[in-house]
């Protein structure tokens, strides 16, 4: 019997939906074990390297509910493409680093 996240079925889904070339870029050879790549901005685009422990966090599922509603499975650029300001996700991922590092 396993524990069931249901954002993490929502997470999943995301990254089984990227084409085999958008999975390759957000598993690139420069993204660490345990890492998947997110493009975050408004209107342009930064790439980012996360942790993948990242998408059981609620307010990680929230960004990615963002990202389906604005471009449902879709993304182009390969990896997730989070529409947010680029400085309001460095402070989430910065908050959750900080978590990270207290267990």
């Amino acid at each position: 019997m396993g524990i069931h996240f249901p954002g993490m079925v929502h997470a999943k889904q995301l990254l089984q939906s990227l084409s085999r070339s958008q999975f390759e870029e957000a598993i690139a050879s420069d993204v660490p074990k345990g890492h998947f790549v997110v493009y975050v901005g408004e209107d342009e685009k930064k790439r980012f390297v996360v942790p993948i422990s990242y998408l059981k966090h609620p307010s990680f599922q929230y960004l990615l509910s963002l990202a389906e509603e604005k471009f449902g499975f879709d993304h182009q650029l390969g990896g997730l493409t989070i529409p947010c300001k680029e400085v309001d996700f460095i402070r989430l991922t910065s908050h959750l680093n900080r978590s990270r590092q207290k267990v």
